[in-house]
């Protein structure tokens, strides 16, 4: 099993509407790196939900329920997409700030590569948001 972190902004796209919806498919990357990401998502895989812009935390996980696809968006068949199913909220958010003064996160990309909306997570960074969250998984 893979873990990943995807970001979206509430405004466009809350966990409370991801909540009622139940899946989804996550749409409009336009980045290659994180198209790239996307592609490696397998089915099962778990990924951090994050509000971005507004809130600055990850908010819940998701899994991946279908690998990638063409982005029914678009007609460029450069871009993919990945359904994504909802899984647990977290106990607690973990803000931005907690993440950038913990030992084992300050190096996710989430830190290091900002603007990207799709990334991979260790093992290790996805354990430590639980624990940071108080959520048992």
């Amino acid at each position: 099993m893979n873990y990943f972190l995807v970001k979206s902004e509430p405004f466009k796209y809350s966990w409370t509407l991801f909540t009622k919806d139940k899946t989804t498919f996550w749409d409009g990357v336009r980045n290659y790196q994180a198209r790239n990401t996307l592609r490696d998502m397998k089915i099962g895989d778990k990924v951090l939900f994050y509000h971005s812009n507004e809130g600055l935390e990850i908010v819940g996980i998701a899994t991946v329920h279908k690998e990638s696809y063409q982005d029914p968006t678009t007609e460029d068949n450069r871009w993919v997409v990945v359904d994504l199913a909802i899984d647990k909220k977290l106990e607690n958010p973990v803000s931005l700030h907690m993440i950038k003064q913990d030992s084992i996160l300050q190096d996710m990309g989430l830190v290091k590569q900002s603007r990207l909306s799709v990334m991979a997570v260790t093992v290790d960074q996805f354990h430590r948001v639980l624990l940071l969250s108080n959520t048992e998984y």
